[in-house]
């Protein structure tokens, strides 16, 4: 039988004790699987840990028990640096804000992934990781070149983040998480910020990749039109996984 990419077994999350003298769980023994290649949505309201259950998958986070595996490898039992071996090497994040560096243009900002990779200094921030297995340069600027033009911001490629509208933003934040060809994309209120119009476009194109590239989609969303697009819809409910109503 083959091995989904992603398993998680009994995960708990704790944080230390609130006003009451009591430990804050937010997550309480969640079990899930997805298989490469799938799209999964999970919603539920503020505060309910959907976040911090992506952050667990993506290894931003640990659990407090429980297991996160993937692909059979148990992230949990991984120390920090292997951990940041595993999000570099096979995980994109994409964030409700872009992220993007104000000071670099577009193609900057989709290619620092693969420039920090060669080892050149990067400003330090979430959205940018190391990465340990990016193709020779040529290949990343051909990708990065296909990618943008898929996207439809071919000519924005010495625009910086401010001459962009917000739609624009977000789509070149999935193009530099999509850069080094991770096999899970996350994806946190990526449509928070935008309007309508340009939420539904970047759903669109977030299900349109999750084909065309064959990466694994999760997202975690509010929005109830981009979580019916994906294939499963998961509420986070008292700290539990239930399918949506």
């Amino acid at each position: 039988m083959a091995v989904p990419l992603l398993e998680l077994k009994e995960v708990t999350r704790c944080y230390a004790a609130n006003d009451d003298g009591n430990p804050l769980t937010v997550l309480n023994g969640v079990s899930l699987t997805v298989d490469g290649g799938e799209t999964l949505a999970i919603v539920g309201p503020s505060g309910s840990g959907k976040s911090t259950l992506l952050q667990i998958i993506g290894t931003l986070d640990r659990v407090s028990s429980g297991e996160v595996l993937l692909h059979g490898k148990n992230l949990a039992a991984l120390d920090d640096l292997q951990l940041a071996e595993v999000r570099n090497r096979q995980v994109g994040f994409v964030f409700q804000s872009h992220f993007l560096l104000p000071q670099c243009t577009v193609w900057e900002n989709v290619l620092l992934p693969a420039l920090a990779q060669k080892g050149r200094v990067v400003n330090d921030h979430p959205a940018v990781p190391v990465t340990a297995n990016a193709a020779p340069a040529e290949s990343v600027e051909a990708r990065a070149s296909r990618l943008l033009k898929r996207v439809g911001l071919e000519d924005r490629l010495h625009h910086r983040p401010g001459q962009l509208s917000g739609g624009e933003r977000q789509r070149v934040a999935v193009v530099r998480a999509l850069i080094n060809q991770p096999q899970l994309l996350l994806a946190d209120e990526p449509t928070g910020a935008l309007d309508h119009a340009s939420a539904t476009a970047l759903g669109r194109l977030l299900i349109e990749l999750n084909r065309e590239v064959g990466v694994t989609l999760i997202v975690v969303t509010h929005a109830m039109d981009l979580a019916r697009q994906m294939r499963r819809v998961l509420e986070l409910k008292d700290g539990n996984l239930v399918t949506a109503a």
